[in-house]
Parts: structure tokens; C-alpha cells; sequence
């Protein structure tokens, strides 16, 4: 299995800069698209519902105090070249079909979806939340 830094990685090879905002939520579809596609999480670390919509907190400490990321970028060990098969497959069709959008556009679009609203249970609005969006969670709505 890949790392989340890997998937970032790949994301950012073939987007350039990008917000770490839309880094963000392109990993994460990119997590629910093999989950749902192939039955299988690209990688094993999971996303929580902060304010602003599913946030990995590794990948976020990779790129704190960051607000546009590029290839290279990120404080950690990941490579693009690690990105082969299906698990390159599940990141192109979500940049063919989510990448023209903006971190804003995809963060509105996660606070529409159930993984996240569920996962944020009785947070208001803005709070703080570290619940963790179940990759069971995910699998199940976005494979309905």
C-alpha cells in the first residue's frame, strides 16, 4: 500500500499548485474512488471532519503553515513514481472529473456529502472537530 504523501505527490505531479485545500480534498476522493472502485483504501491513514471539510492530520502537518503546494513541497517522504495501476487510475478520474474545481468548490462540495456531515455529528459550524471519517463511511455512500 502507498502512503498519503505518495497519493499528494501524484496529485500534485500532474496538478502543479494547488491550495493545500484542494490537495486535500482531491486525496480524499481519490481515497473514496478506490474504496468504492476497488474495494481497497489507497492508503491506510484516515481523514477527520475539520471545519473546512475531510482533512488527513498527516498530510495537513505536512503542509502547515502552507497555503499553495507544488511537487516537492510537502515536509515528508512521498513519490509519485509509487502511484501505478489502479491506484493511478482512481487519481486521474478524480482530477478528469473534480480537478477543475477550486479548494473552496470541493470543501462546499464535502459539506453537502454524509461522510462528513456524519462524521461532524453535533459540531456547529467552524468548530473543531477530530472525528474520523470512517472508510466504511465513505464506501458506503459514494458506492450507492
Amino acid at each position: 500500500m502507498v502512503s498519503v504523501f505518495d497519493v499528494a505527490e501524484y496529485v500534485l505531479s500532474e496538478t502543479g499548485y494547488v491550495s493545500t485545500m484542494k490537495l486535500q480534498k482531491l486525496v480524499f476522493y481519490s481515497q473514496a474512488y478506490s474504496l468504492v472502485a476497488f474495494s481497497e483504501p489507497l492508503f491506510s491513514d484516515s481523514f477527520e471532519a475539520w471545519a473546512n471539510g475531510p482533512v488527513c492530520p498527516q498530510l495537513f502537518q505536512a503542509h502547515k503553515g502552507l497555503f499553495v503546494v507544488g511537487s516537492g513541497d510537502l515536509r515528508a517522504e512521498g513519490s509519485s513514481d509509487k502511484i501505478i495501476g489502479n491506484q493511478s487510475e482512481c487519481v486521474k478520474h478524480v482530477l478528469s472529473t473534480l480537478g477543475q474545481l477550486n479548494g473552496q468548490q470541493l470543501s462546499e462540495l464535502t459539506h453537502s456529502e454524509r461522510p462528513w456531515l456524519d462524521a461532524r455529528g453535533s459540531c456547529a459550524d467552524g468548530d473543531r472537530c477530530s472525528n474520523v471519517i470512517t472508510k466504511q463511511a465513505i464506501k458506503d455512500y459514494y458506492g450507492s
